[in-house]
């Protein structure tokens, strides 16, 4: 699916078009997500039938359906893959800065919080590579990776082509001398938080192509698939690779046609070398005029994710996380800077109905102050880690035969507020391992209002009680154990067994 294509299948959906004018035949402006139809998403090739389910004549699919088993929800906070509170190490500065504590303390006290469920880092392209063909990664990122394995918390990163809260350039020293610079137009008011001047790198040249390409090669050699790695930021352009230069008003290309060339061919690189682990893809407005839109709907196509960096009161970014795909993940990076506006931060997070928020302290990263800010909100806090991402559980079991076989429906809510971002599996099975059936509700399901109801048929003879149920959620074509959020005992798999309930007798 094609940017351009894509929205011309919307353009006609209202009362005259609900795109803006185009500012430059290589740009495609910001437009109103919510018109948008994203078909159904990924599809699931072992469907489960989802209902209808009449019981009773004419129509009777399920006769004599009996509900045998409630659930109700769980207040706990569960470690699923693709939700959570996300712990940063590191944000903009490297090397971090630990104060009097030792790189392992400060890490260990970051990562053992016990309300987050996910650690983040990020560092600069020249901290992981020093030459060709290798990557050097530094003590304090290998320590992150193996510190939160011990806890049993997956790592999401990003990798910064540019930083303007670092002294040197981006890239790593052997490319300095073959790669040049550009300066940008205007002025960073306040601090100069740039030292070596305010410059860009020609991306578009094919050197820099070349050696872009390479990094991603290398890393996702070890990383795309991996099991301890929840997601990758997208590298993009600018400061942070954020994908902006804001506020100067130019670019390092030489037209903005060969700006969104450049950057479509580079994330087109991205996607093809992280064929596993989700992509996110900033909300980022086009203020450098880079091509964002193209590349936010590229990542929408391929059902990979999208963020916020920071800035969390654009209407722009907004709107595209609360218009997304429900089978769609949303990261929203909202910082902790100040006790006043810490509450109103958590219900903004809730209100766009995110997967995952970031706990962090902009410039100030450290356990202490993240404890401040939770021992003043604890309530608030304990609120969204019980809430944010997707939350879900066997509302519902129906008991039935049909034509001879025995059968059970399941009817699945969703209680937290975002829709599953992927495909839900289903396996009903015996501890034995004898009985194994399963399938999958369709993309983005259960959602955040409303029941899922789905059927699975068992052997003749087989009854139903003893038997477990799991729930798997498959991204990108990997599959990730999830843990039901029912107030009614788990096995230690996560899966529920199957017995009548007191209130279905």
């Amino acid at each position: 699916m094609k940017r351009r294509t894509f929205l011309g299948s919307i353009a006609g959906s209202a009362a005259g078009s609900m795109l803006l004018p185009l500012t430059a035949p290589a740009r495609i402006a910001s437009h109103n997500w919510n018109a948008c139809d994203y078909g159904t998403g990924p599809t699931a090739r072992d469907r489960l039938y989802q209902g209808p389910f009449p019981q009773y004549p004419p129509e009777a699919f399920v006769p004599d359906s009996d509900v045998v088993m409630t659930t109700s929800a769980s207040r706990e906070i569960v470690p699923n893959f693709a939700m959570g509170l996300t712990v940063y190490v590191s944000g903009d500065y490297w090397p971090m800065r630990t104060g009097t504590d030792s790189v392992e303390k400060y890490l260990d006290d970051l990562i053992k919080l016990p309300f987050v469920q996910k650690v983040y880092i990020r560092l600069n392209w020249c901290d992981i590579q020093i030459r060709p063909g290798k990557l050097d990664f530094p003590e304090a990122w290998k320590q992150t990776f193996s510190i939160a394995k011990s806890y049993r918390k997956r790592v999401a990163f990003r990798v910064m082509l540019e930083n303007p809260d670092y002294p040197d350039p981006g890239l790593p020293k052997y490319l300095l001398d073959i790669i040049p610079y550009v300066p940008l137009k205007g002025e960073w008011k306040g601090k100069n938080r740039f030292p070596k001047g305010f410059a860009m790198p020609r991306y578009d040249l094919a050197l820099y192509q070349v050696a872009f390409t390479e990094l991603n090669e290398l890393l996702a050699l070890e990383y795309d698939g991996n099991p301890q790695v929840e997601y990758v930021d997208a590298f993009l352009y600018g400061f942070w690779g954020e994908g902006h230069t804001w506020p100067f008003e130019n670019h390092p290309f030489p037209s903005d046609a060969v700006a969104e060339e450049t950057w479509i061919k580079m994330f087109e690189t991205q996607l093809r070398c992280w064929s596993k682990t989700p992509l996110v893809m900033n909300t980022q407005p086009d203020w450098s005029r880079v091509g964002n839109s193209e590349l936010l709907a590229r990542a929408i196509e391929t059902n990979n994710w999208l963020r916020t960096d920071s800035i969390f009161i654009e209407n722009e970014q907004i709107e595209v996380l609360s218009n997304r795909p429900p089978w769609i993940a949303a990261v929203c990076e909202a910082g902790l800077m100040d006790f006043d506006n810490t509450e109103k931060i958590i219900q903004h997070v809730m209100d766009v109905g995110a997967n995952y928020w970031s706990i962090w302290n902009f410039h100030n990263i450290s356990a202490r102050n993240v404890m401040s800010h939770y021992e003043k909100f604890s309530d608030s806090f304990d609120l969204i880690a019980r809430s944010v991402g997707y939350r879900v559980r066997p509302s519902w079991v129906w008991s039935f035969i049909k034509d001879g076989l025995p059968g059970l429906i399941f009817g699945f809510v969703n209680d937290g507020i975002a829709d599953v971002p992927g495909i839900l599996r289903i396996t009903v099975f015996s501890e034995d391992g004898k009985l194994n059936v399963s399938g999958s509700l369709d993309a983005g399901y259960p959602k955040t209002r409303g029941v899922r109801q789905a059927m699975a048929m068992l052997p003749s003879g087989t009854d139903w009680r003893g038997l477990r149920l799991k729930a798997e959620l498959q991204v990108k074509g990997v599959v990730y154990p999830v843990r039901w959020t029912c107030r009614e005992k788990l096995n230690d798999d996560g899966s529920l067994t199957l017995r009548r309930s007191p209130s279905a007798d």
